[in-house]
């Protein structure tokens, strides 16, 4: 059973005429100004979960800066997950900085968001400032308890688009705040499980934390996967595509190249995003209606 947890899905308008959002969005610009990174909606998303042997997604849209843009996505992406109930999982995705970011969070929520995700600040701020706002945010998150899903990325290395400013001491500050709710840091965390190897302290912050490992190809060498289980195990560990950037096959070449057995592949791939969503306390099963036994 594979279960991708970081999946993008785009409106049809969206993908039709992308050039028309850039002006007033410029993380979005960054990230999908150029015409080989792909947009994609719904439909052709589920051809390519069947065609590809994906049993379920996690899925949500852009954090957009404008609250009627991000309304309209959020609105597509629940409406998604509930024709396709028993392979989507919706969540919630805006700008955490905006001023409407909790009323926007607290509406999808209502209408059955899984959580929310893929929250990011791609632009320059005040770190103090970025805490306090995703603090908001994952305090809705508590009760009933959703996932929460963070865009992570490592403080060092080459440029690329959608290089967010934040480091690491971001990303622990944000665990240390949320210990009680799912957290899914994306990116492998940005490196941040390197600092699960600590004596003291953060090996108890960051035991809720599960990495995903969107973009990991792009990123990474093959040998990520071991280095990460052997520090966190592999049960924290979520297979994730950033689809459509990548197929799950590439992610899988480099599984088998890092030397992963079937069963820390069967856990990544799925076993573990299954363990995560059907938590007790999690309030996704019952009301989403989401299948992740073996089809």
């Amino acid at each position: 059973m594979t279960i991708d947890f970081h999946v993008h899905t785009f409106p049809p308008d969206i993908v039709a005429d992308r050039e028309r959002y850039f002006d007033a969005e410029p993380a979005f610009r960054a990230l999908y100004g150029h015409s080989k990174a792909r947009l994609v909606d719904t439909d052709k998303l589920l051809e390519f979960m069947d065609q590809n042997g994906v049993h379920a997604a996690v899925i949500f849209g852009f954090p957009w800066k404008q609250e009627d843009t991000a309304r309209r996505h959020n609105d597509y992406v629940l409406e998604s997950a509930a024709r396709a109930p028993q392979r989507l999982i919706p969540l919630a995705c805006f700008d955490p900085l905006a001023p409407w970011a909790v009323k926007e969070a607290s509406r999808c929520l209502e209408l059955g968001a899984a959580g929310l995700g893929e929250l990011a600040v791609y632009e320059g701020c005040e770190e103090d400032r970025a805490v306090r706002a995703y603090e908001a945010l994952m305090a809705l998150c508590r009760s009933p308890k959703r996932l929460v899903l963070l865009h992570a990325n490592e403080p060092v290395g080459h440029a690329y688009p959608g290089k967010a400013p934040f480091g690491v001491r971001f990303y622990y500050q944000l665990a240390a705040l949320c210990r009680d709710v799912p957290l899914i840091l994306a990116h492998w965390g940005g490196g941040l499980f390197f600092y699960e190897l600590l004596k003291k302290e953060a090996p108890e912050t960051l035991a809720h934390v599960f990495y995903d490992t969107a973009a990991s190809p792009f990123l990474y060498r093959s040998a990520v996967y071991r280095q990460a289980i052997d520090i966190v195990g592999f049960e924290r560990i979520l297979f994730g595509s950033d689809y459509p950037l990548l197929p799950p096959s590439r992610y899988e070449k480099d599984m088998d190249e890092a030397g992963l057995n079937a069963g820390e592949k069967a856990a990544i791939l799925g076993g573990n995003a299954a363990r995560l969503l059907t938590q007790e306390d999690l309030a996704l099963p019952s009301r989403l209606g989401v299948s992740l036994a073996h089809p």
